[in-house]
């Protein structure tokens, strides 16, 4: 039965719907690290070529980062139980495709589907935890548990991806998600109320055709442009329509009676900031993480289990101050948490340009942990100002909205940083190698492969007593690259720290509604007020007293 209530969401539902988001947000972040952190096993199983290897990683990120915002519009609409329950079952059928893939073409199929799954659960658990928990300040502390939760599968999912790599193939590593799919879908059935937004919001197909449109291109131009050139025809027809569709997205949504993005969210100075710092600091540090695990494969030569340790430090200390820091999100201003948390990411990113192909896990551990240190002050603040800086009735579209800016800067770091870090590593190796001692003809021939087929194709030359000196000028070379990629990943997360001084301020949110049903009744309100939401009750039939 649908009513509409006050906000208030009873004190029982407020830990089921917490433990819910946090399943889901696991579900959703779990392929992003444990598909990455196995391509190398996934491209000699499957004898596939760097290309389209790429295409994995991306056939997952670009359904997420283009259809978020749709499924905070559906959330709203249709109601964000169906939605969230959606997620879960795309999530489970795209494992379960990729769980039976015999070629690469299949496994992009799966990870489109995980992708849809991703896409209808992050917004979706951050406007249930939002409609449970209207107080600003106990927000907070719930939305640090939820980002504790996505920091949980971001770390670990490389490691359960070692332990299976370890012993079985690679397909084993989409058996997970199916299971915890399936349960959650059933247990969030009897523990989960439905939400809807008030009024009468309706679907918005120009600017979910637009936006989309303007996302995908902008992806496949900068992955393609680094892979080949930037003024092949391709390319540059793909950046066009991205520019073309932003601009139409923006005209269309400012027309539209009920818009996707409402671009007045953008009046709040905080909710800009937001989403400008999620967008750039993510393009940064998912582009930073994807040069690292590299680093660990093709310089130290480290398993994926090994790889998985040391990526682990960055992400313990954001684990250990998840909660905490939902505490310190109303004491503290997100002017200082945030730039400062950015600041510190800086000075770690920075500190790790000294590192070699011999750097000790201990030398690496302590920057690592200052990289996380920084995370740690800049995540759950940034998603709780996103969620309260706005009336209550848009929290799911501020969720959504992002959450969408922070996948567009994660599908771009790796594409943006990749490109630099290949770029200045091939141009580079011709120096290193003569350096090396090797002759003309060997540095041609190394050079040509690089040209062609990357660095991971000089590995794969027939070098004879010359490979050792090509290896280690390749890590030099590679190293060149990554420095590069550090300065980069710097600059851009202290523009993301300086974005975030001169915007944020403490959210003014308005007092949460009255408990007292009665209360409510005498004072007329408006759909627009940020006090009323509907609710789909229990099917217990329990009313409103």
């Amino acid at each position: 039965m649908n009513v509409t209530t006050t906000a208030n969401a009873p004190q029982d539902r407020r830990v089921p719907t917490l433990v819910m988001a946090c399943v889901g947000v696991f579900v959703a972040y779990l392929p992003v690290t444990t598909v990455s952190a196995s391509l190398p096993a996934i491209q000699r199983a499957l004898d596939t070529s760097t290309s389209q290897l790429s295409w994995v990683s991306v056939a997952f990120v670009l359904p997420m980062a283009a259809l978020i915002l749709t499924a905070g519009v559906f959330g709203d609409v249709h109601g964000r139980k169906k939605v969230f329950q959606a997620g879960l079952a795309f999530s489970g059928l795209g494992a379960l495709i990729a769980l039976c893939a015999q070629s690469i073409e299949v496994v992009w199929a799966g990870q489109v589907f995980a992708g849809l799954g991703a896409a209808a659960l992050l917004p979706t658990t951050l406007a249930l935890i939002s409609h449970a928990v209207p107080d600003p300040r106990e927000r907070g502390r719930f939305i640090g548990v939820w980002a504790t939760s996505l920091i949980a599968a971001l770390a670990f999912g490389p490691v359960i991806a070692g332990v299976i790599l370890d012993h079985f193939a690679w397909r084993w590593l989409y058996l997970l998600p199916v299971p915890a799919s399936l349960l959650a879908l059933v247990v969030s059935t009897k523990l989960l109320t439905d939400s809807r937004a008030p009024g009468t919001r309706r679907l918005d197909w120009p600017g979910q055709l637009t936006s989309a449109l303007a996302i995908t291109a902008l992806v496949y131009g900068i992955i393609e442009g680094g892979a080949n050139s930037f003024t092949d025809t391709k390319v540059m027809l793909a950046l066009s329509t991205a520019v073309v569709a932003s601009v139409a997205f923006v005209l269309v949504e400012r027309h539209s009676p009920s818009p996707m993005l409402d671009l007045t969210l953008f009046r709040s100075p905080s909710f800009t900031a937001t989403a400008l710092i999620a967008m750039i600091s993510f393009l940064g540090l998912i582009g930073f993480f994807f040069a690292l695990s590299l680093y660990f494969g093709m310089v130290q030569q480290l398993s994926t289990l090994e790889s998985a340790w040391r990526l682990l430090m960055v992400c313990i200390v954001p684990l250990v101050l998840g909660v905490p820091m939902g505490r310190l999100v109303h004491r503290v201003s997100p002017r200082v948490l945030i730039p400062g948390g950015l600041l510190l990411a800086a000075v770690a990113l920075l500190s790790l340009t000294t590192i070699d192909a011999h750097t000790s896990f201990g030398s690496l551990a302590w920057r690592l942990a200052l990289l996380g240190l920084g995370v740690s002050f800049v995540l759950t603040p940034m998603t709780a100002t996103a969620v309260s800086s706005v009336p209550f009735h848009q929290a799911g579209m501020a969720a959504a909205a992002n959450n969408a800016f922070r996948q567009l800067g994660a599908a771009l770091g790796p594409a943006v940083l990749g490109t630099l870090l290949s770029s200045r590593a091939v141009d580079a190796l011709p120096r290193h190698l003569t350096a090396a001692g090797l002759g003309g003809a060997t540095v041609r021939r190394v050079t040509e492969a690089a040209d062609a087929g990357g660095l991971s194709a000089v590995g794969r030359l027939p070098l004879g007593a010359d490979t050792p000196r090509v290896l280690g000028a390749l890590s030099q070379a590679f190293i060149d690259g990554l420095q590069l990629c550090l300065v980069v990943a710097a600059v851009l997360t202290l523009l993301a720290g300086a974005v975030g001084f001169v915007l944020l301020r403490r959210p003014q949110q308005p007092a949460p509604p009255a408990a007292d049903p009665a209360a409510s009744a005498q004072t007329p309100r408006s759909p627009d007020l940020p006090t009323a939401d509907t609710r789909t009750l229990p099917a217990t039939g329990s009313r409103p007293s």
